[in-house]
């Protein structure tokens, strides 16, 4: 745990591709697998839960809706200096707050009027009983600007690109030398027909699908279901799956022609047996990475220069 995450990536248990830094465009898929990956959680050992800082409005409900699902033993919850916006998440709020997707349990009258005590609380007939028995942490911290968002978010960015840069950093040779750039590297050749495709955070044509995945980072994926394609490809998914990402890669380039995908990815070659799937979200390659190819020429393949932002 301790350190920057770049400098001691692992492979985890079970890990699902989302596609997007932020959950706010699709809730309700992130619950899905938020429930998908804790579906495999067997209680050998404890779990310690990272819940994301967004935790105003929408947020703070979808934060309830995860505390319901997850069911944890202990919460610690972290003031800020100053905001008084998030109340403490005690047994009871949580209990009858209703969240996101989720409805908080109904109070009886006289509990809302505040007569009478625990023995007199009313439940409908059926209804389940059982309320949230976890302890809560409330921790203030001391130091200034304890979780500025607009820092928070700046700081969050660099961090994903070094995260991304530390896993690319597995294509180099172990020998101390020359970092080499990517497109001198060998890339897998992958038939269209082999995997189906799918963008998360968008609508693309079919017509333009090449051209958003081309000089893309994606999940390499595995869905249950078998890739079968009549034609030369590619195969097109209809809706976003939530199945196992087995890494992650780098689509150098396509090859319309042999009808081929070039696939840079440091995933070991038994673990990409097992891929049948193409996931591409909003998740773009760090900037240094295209901007820093050595021996080109001219204009940087994918890079642009001249570039109008009123269009």
């Amino acid at each position: 745990l301790p350190g920057p995450s770049f400098t001691h990536q692992q492979m985890p248990r079970k890990m699902v591709y989302y596609g997007q830094t932020s959950c706010e465009q699709d809730t309700e898929r992130y619950l899905d697998v938020v429930k998908y990956v804790f579906s495999c959680y067997k209680k050998e050992v404890p779990l310690i839960i990272n819940t994301m800082g967004w935790v105003k409005g929408e947020g703070l409900l979808l934060l309830i809706d995860l505390i319901r699902l997850l069911s944890p033993s202990h919460i610690v919850q972290m003031d800020l200096c100053d905001w008084k916006a998030m109340p403490p998440l005690t047994p009871e709020h949580v209990h009858y707050s209703a969240g996101l997707h989720t409805k908080g349990k109904q109070q009886s009258k006289c509990r809302q009027l505040g007569v009478g005590d625990t023995e007199s609380w009313q439940y409908p007939e059926g209804e389940d009983v059982s309320a949230p028995q976890h302890k809560l942490l409330y921790i203030h911290p001391e130091f200034p600007q304890a979780g500025a968002a607009g820092e928070a978010r700046v700081h969050s960015s660099i961090l994903r690109d070094m995260s991304i840069l530390g896993y690319l950093g597995d294509l180099q040779s172990p020998d101390i030398g020359a970092v080499l750039p990517l497109h001198s590297l060998v890339p897998y050749q992958v038939p269209f027909n082999a995997l189906a495709l799918r963008v998360i955070h968008t609508d693309v044509a079919p017509s333009n699908i090449m051209y958003a995945v081309n000089a893309s980072w994606v999940g390499l994926c595995c869905i249950p279901e078998e890739v079968r394609c009549q034609t030369d490809g590619p195969v097109l998914l209809t809706q976003t799956p939530i199945c196992d990402c087995l890494g992650f890669g780098i689509v150098r380039g396509v090859d319309m022609e042999k009808k081929l995908y070039h696939i840079l990815t440091p995933v070991p070659p038994e673990y990409l047996r097992l891929v049948n799937c193409l996931l591409l979200g909003n998740i773009s390659i760090p900037n240094c990475v295209l901007e820093g190819q050595q021996g080109i020429e001219g204009e940087i393949p994918y890079v642009t220069s001249d570039y109008n932002y009123s269009i």
